[in-house]
């Protein structure tokens, strides 16, 4: 066992111990070599089961982060560009003034349909059709390009549409043909598979609370709260929901994002480090409001890093977190790839104190 490897298990096992962390796994790649795989703790707490490391872990946005690996990859491809109007391969969503809406703006969260209606269902989240077209026929909510602000879930369903149309696949079999099967990695899916035996972890969240409806749009609907309820559903982990429902090891969330680094892994890239370049590049000048922010936050897909952020000190760093507290992230300045999934959610998130520790250790 290497030094780092069992420092950071060391540190698991402790945070687990002090009831800081109920399970959790960290995995990281450092030039292309595993140098962490550590996992501590309990991934069920109704049957007491212990996390492995290959346990599936719901890590929420996170999974916005692989949206955005596999729109690049089709960009290369040719089957999309940046600039593509959304109505040009989805024409209904050209509904109510959005015609003009570009593929850019969904990435950097500037597009302007961020809300869906307060009284859509359960059984509407899990259905891929029924969601899409109530996004089609949805107005924008500003000019699109000229305001940022997070598209929490509307992110996943009109980029994942985009997707099947222009490739005949949905999400979740992209997220497997293309991200998955060239990387070898067997513990990630966004909708599970119904035939899946896989461990996933139950996630606990003492101080959620269901917020009192009311019939205003929202960014996430009233049915889908808690969110950390929602996920526990057998129903809710089967369904694609490309902006929130990943389940994943952390060993293959970082492997992803190592994939991301130049030279990738194991021989595979998953973009070119010219696309990696373009799809980490902010704005600027950042859109009205956000002219006093020394950095603008998303590149297209991916949040860059800045002073004091967990993804890195620099725009050389680029990831997604969650929900939660899960994260996955590369940073090319130290050639180093994370992921972090866990399953207990509170204010006292040592993410960063494990984050730091990896990087002190490599230098």
């Amino acid at each position: 066992m290497n030094h780092i490897q069992k420092n950071i298990q060391g540190l698991l096992e402790r945070l687990c111990a002090e009831g800081r962390e109920r399970g959790i796994q960290v995995a990281a790649y450092h030039r292309g070599e595993l140098i962490v795989n550590a996992y501590s703790g309990v991934a069920d707490v109704r049957s007491g089961e212990r996390v492995e490391s290959d346990t599936l872990f719901p890590v929420f946005s996170v999974t916005k982060g692989l949206v955005a690996t596999v729109i690049h990859q089709l960009v290369e491809k040719g089957l999309l560009a940046y600039e593509t109007r959304i109505a040009e391969v989805w024409p209904e969503f050209g509904a109510k003034g959005k015609h003009a809406m570009t593929i850019e703006q969904v990435l950097r969260h500037t597009a302007g349909i961020t809300t869906l209606p307060a009284a859509t269902s359960y059984e509407e989240t899990c259905d891929w059709d029924a969601i899409c077209a109530t996004i089609a026929g949805s107005p924008a909510q500003w000019e699109p390009g000229t305001r940022c602000e997070y598209h929490g879930l509307t992110y996943g369903w009109i980029l994942g549409e985009l997707a099947r149309r222009v490739t005949g696949q949905s999400f979740s079999q992209l997220v497997q043909t293309n991200l998955c099967e060239p990387l070898g990695i067997t513990k990630l899916y966004v909708g599970l598979p119904e035939d899946s035996e896989a461990q996933v972890a139950w996630l606990e969240h003492p101080e959620a609370q269901i917020p009192e409806y009311d019939d205003t749009p929202k960014v996430v609907p009233h049915s889908m709260e808690p969110l950390f309820a929602w996920m526990n559903r057998p129903e809710s982990r089967r369904t694609c929901l490309p902006a929130g429902n990943g389940l994943m090891s952390a060993e293959a969330l970082a492997r992803h994002y190592a994939a991301l680094l130049p030279g990738g892994i194991d021989g595979v890239e998953l973009l070119s480090a010219e696309r990696v370049n373009r799809a980490t590049t902010q704005l600027h000048p950042p859109p009205p409001g956000l002219e006093s922010s020394p950095t603008f936050g998303w590149g297209m897909g991916y949040l860059i890093g800045e002073p004091g952020n967990i993804l890195g000190d620099t725009s050389a760093a680029f990831g997604v977190g969650g929900h939660g507290g899960a994260i996955g992230f590369a940073d090319r300045s130290r050639e180093l790839a994370v992921g972090l999934t866990r399953n207990l959610f509170q204010p006292d998130d040592p993410a960063l104190e494990i984050v730091n520790e990896i990087r002190r250790m490599i230098g």
